[in-house]
């Protein structure tokens, strides 16, 4: 059982050079130990078990200056790449990601993704929820300032708490996701609305106060769609901000017209994910 982002960008830098990390045991912690390279760590989390889904989280510490994706990276980078099939007693894994944030690349666009520290939640399912269960990650990741650091990790923990010291940690880090919303609900900032502006741009309305700082992120059906970061234009309507961007980096041979779209709305601590069909 494999769970795998995949490359959607190259990493665009002169220099790349690889890190190994490993573990070397299974423990019966609530976190695995950190798995170090030279700018970051990455260890496990395990929630409190109980019943055949329980969450986890994967937790990364990023050194000052220095940044990770998120699953679909911007304008360039390599988002994360997880394999837990060396797992016991896992039938499925799904990693949830929590909101980014958008940086400057350094070549003139923007990437997307996360510094100093973040977890992702995992929802796992359990086999048998009455036998031991153990999660083993491959994981592989970059970590870049101006130049790209390509890391590759291995870490593995045992899932046997009935109350874990890590539940606090793992419940801010899956408030930090984006909830489903659809276009028009009555919340804090809202999709107004979703257009086609001649053949080849969109624009997004969103109901926002004028004061407030908004990011939207807009990804494909599959990932191998490399749409780019939607830009606010200037001289909305009263109340309105609004976003363009182009149907650049669509895959050959696909079409937008009718094309399934996520769209993810960030401002400060609150976000929100809607999912549209493009007319």
């Amino acid at each position: 059982m494999i769970v795998i982002v995949p490359l959607r960008a190259a990493f665009g830098v002169a220099a790349l050079f690889s890190v190994a990390c490993m573990a070397t045991e299974v423990r019966a912690d609530d976190a695995s130990p950190w798995q170090q390279d030279t700018h970051s760590a990455v260890r496990l989390l395990a929630g409190s078990r109980s019943g055949a889904v329980l969450l986890g989280g994967i937790a990364f510490q990023l050194q000052d200056g220095w940044k990770t994706y998120w699953r679909t990276p911007g304008d360039s980078g390599v988002p994360p790449r997880f394999d837990f099939s060396r797992s016991d007693n896992v039938e499925a894994v799904t990693v949830m990601w929590p909101a980014p944030r958008q940086f400057d690349d350094g070549a003139g666009g923007t990437s997307l993704g996360y510094k100093h520290q973040v977890v992702l939640p995992l929802r796992i399912v359990a086999k048998n929820p009455d036998k031991p269960l153990v999660l083993r990650a491959d994981i592989n990741y970059a970590v870049c300032e101006k130049l790209c650091v390509p890391v590759e990790a291995k870490a593995e923990l045992a899932f046997a708490s009935v109350a874990s010291t890590e539940d606090a940690a793992l419940s801010e880090a899956l408030n930090a996701v984006p909830k489903p919303a659809n276009i028009g609900d009555p919340i804090p900032f809202s999709i107004r609305d979703v257009r086609r502006d001649g053949k080849n741009n969109v624009l997004v309305d969103v109901s926002a106060p004028e004061s407030k700082d908004l990011s939207l992120f807009v990804e494909g059906p599959t990932p191998d769609w490399a749409l780019p970061v939607p830009k606010l234009v200037e001289h909305a309507p009263p109340g309105v901000k609004r976003f363009s961007f182009e149907l650049d980096g669509l895959p050959p041979g696909a079409k937008a017209d009718g094309a399934a779209l996520k769209l993810t709305l960030v401002g400060g601590d609150k976000s929100y994910e809607f999912n549209i069909n493009l007319n």
